[in-house]
């Protein structure tokens, strides 16, 4: 399979073709899901949460975002690598925000970056654009901005929400970006803006009608002991697995059944023997 591209992923809505989009933050992840074949790995702001321990991703730095993207490009050899400007890395000073965009790019591997807003960051996205890098546009529920929201709530119930959700994914077509996912909008909504773009879009709890999904790996592998959300599906308990394997590499160790001699190295014990004997 070739690299997958920016352009690609343009084309694939022409082709009615449905675009799967996976999270990964480090090298072993990205690998199998490049393996399995993964149009889009996005190195979510999301690692806050997953991989940090933080509980929002405001405090995601661009420093934190550009090592996990080095990882992950260090696994993904087709996939298209899309890192998240973090929290205050854009919506600065022009100059400042295609240096952080940059840094994703030349530092750490990324092949796209996403953004968070509409009409508010549209010079950013056009600038970003102009200077180069592919731009992946974020509607709707946008995490950065979570405390001016009120907390995690679906957007677009008021008439006035659904103006503007439609108003900023047409000018983020209008500036350039290729494809712009949709969190947390009504499926009616989400329907009804995928229809009138040309660009894909990438829902996550936006309904069946969009032309791709993005889902957190660990929450559709059960690898976060915490909220499950309503918009994603587990198809794996790993973290039930992990706890119940090391939970047997505890018992086996305390009972003297690992290791055993094969897990172990032998030798000429005739050697130690001389040794001792000197």
């Amino acid at each position: 399979m070739s690299k997958i591209t920016a352009s690609k992923i343009s084309n694939m809505k022409q082709g009615s073709e449905k675009i799967p989009v996976i999270t990964a933050y480090d090298y072993p992840m990205a690998k199998l899901a490049d393996e399995a074949g993964i149009p889009i790995i996005l190195v979510g702001d999301s690692l806050g949460m997953t991989v940090l321990g933080y509980e929002s991703t405001i405090k995601v730095t661009m420093d934190d975002m550009v090592h996990h993207t080095r990882a992950v490009a260090r696994g993904a050899k087709q996939s298209l690598i899309v890192a998240d400007m973090p929290f205050m890395s854009y919506g600065v000073k022009a100059s400042q925000t295609l240096q952080n965009a940059a840094r994703l790019f030349q530092e750490g591997g990324a092949q796209s970056v996403k953004l968070e807003g509409g009409e508010n960051i549209i010079n950013d996205v056009e600038n970003i654009v102009k200077a180069g890098m592919p731009v992946m546009g974020h509607i709707g529920l946008t995490p950065q901005s979570v405390h001016r929201f009120g907390g995690y709530r679906v957007q677009g119930r008021s008439r006035k929400e659904i103006d503007q959700l439609i108003k900023d994914a047409l000018m983020l077509e209008e500036a350039g970006a290729y494809a712009i996912v949709m969190e947390l909008i009504p499926a009616p909504l989400a329907k009804h803006i995928t229809e009138l773009l040309s660009i894909p879009t990438i829902g996550i709890g936006a309904g069946p009608h969009c032309d791709g999904q993005v889902q957190v790996v660990h929450d559709i592998l059960g690898f976060f002991d915490g909220f499950i959300p309503k918009h994603t599906k587990q198809y794996l308990r790993l973290n039930d697995l992990i706890i119940e394997s090391i939970k047997c590499y505890m018992d086996e160790v305390k009972a003297g059944l690992f290791p055993t001699m094969l897990e172990s190295f032998d030798m000429d014990e005739q050697i130690l023997s001389d040794s001792n004997n000197r």
